[in-house]
């Protein structure tokens, strides 16, 4: 494996972090304006502490914060990168993927463009994590994983491929999907931005936030925000952790403000970590102490297995 599950789990969420709090010229905001990534959080909290998929765990977490996430941002958006703990947590299995999707896109609203952006975005993460994203075939596997539908999405995936094909430039690119600030648009920026960089995390989440449209001053804009988050997933998730830029990294240790929602982004770290132990199959005794060492405080706790009993889900 080129890259271990936790490097590429935490690749991922990082990624989508740092691509939103970028700015057009590579520096990290100080204050985060759309806070796309909280509802992420709040579903990834529920996957560490129930194990599994709980629509009602989720529903009951997001409208405790209903207010604060109807804050200012595209919900298309947030929607979007909410799903990023089920792309993870289901990404060795395409149709549990599919399936556990779609339940989860029930929560909100019932747009078949969030849907087929969500399944795009959610699939190239699961062949990145398993290996099997292939840049020449990833535009076409992705279309047949969304199936038929009635939404421009796979148009537009079509056009990435093929400005790929033609070594078209940036601005080009932009060109072509930045015209209006539609959700297809965006998830074909992201994948054009991701696909055209493929080895250079940095390059591509600065190429994602990057606008030379001088009629848009505002650095901070949600379709640069945007992008940005959705192409620092892909990135993340293809090139691990290791490949986000260590100053990027010191910088946010060193602030350890608050991300997401978290009280630090050394927080988004554990809670990745523990995320991944959750998935794993890796009982954290930590997490629960009481409930595995009542009564026998002074004995050793032991698991055992018969030979090829645990096997992948």
């Amino acid at each position: 494996m080129r890259y271990s599950p936790i490097s590429r789990f935490r690749g991922t969420f990082l990624g989508a972090f740092l691509g939103e709090t970028l700015t057009s010229d590579g520096k990290i905001q100080s204050q985060i304006y759309l806070d796309l990534g909280r509802m992420a959080i709040l579903g990834t909290e529920s996957l560490i502490n129930l194990g599994k998929l709980d629509l009602d765990d989720w529903i009951a977490r997001q409208q405790q914060e209903s207010l604060h996430l109807a804050a200012a941002g595209d919900i298309s958006i947030k929607i979007i990168i909410a799903t990023l703990p089920i792309a993870l947590f289901f990404h060795e299995n395409p149709i549990k993927l599919r399936q556990n999707l779609l339940r989860v896109l029930k929560i909100w609203e019932d747009d078949p463009v969030v849907r087929d952006g969500t399944l795009a975005v959610a699939y190239a993460i699961s062949l990145a994590l398993t290996e099997k994203l292939d840049p020449l075939t990833l535009i076409p596997q992705t279309i047949s994983f969304l199936g038929e539908t009635p939404t421009s999405i796979p148009n537009k995936l079509l056009k990435v491929q093929n400005l790929l094909e033609q070594g078209a430039g940036l601005s080009r690119a932009q060109a072509e999907f930045a015209r209006e600030e539609k959700l297809s648009n965006t998830i074909a920026m992201a994948f054009y931005c991701f696909l055209s960089t493929l080895e250079d995390f940095r390059l591509a989440v600065l190429q994602a936030t990057h606008n030379d449209n001088s009629k848009v001053q505002d650095a901070t804009s949600l379709s640069s925000q945007a992008t940005g988050a959705i192409t620092g997933a892909l990135s993340g998730a293809y090139n691990g952790i290791g490949g986000i830029p260590v100053n990027w990294q010191v910088l946010l240790l060193q602030r350890n403000s608050p991300a997401w929602g978290l009280s630090s982004f050394s927080q988004m770290l554990k809670l990745t970590d523990a995320f991944v132990a959750v998935w794993s199959g890796v009982y954290d005794i930590d997490l629960n102490p009481k409930e595995l060492t009542q009564g026998y405080e002074e004995a050793l706790l032991s698991v055992y297995a018969a030979p090829r009993v645990i096997r992948s889900r």
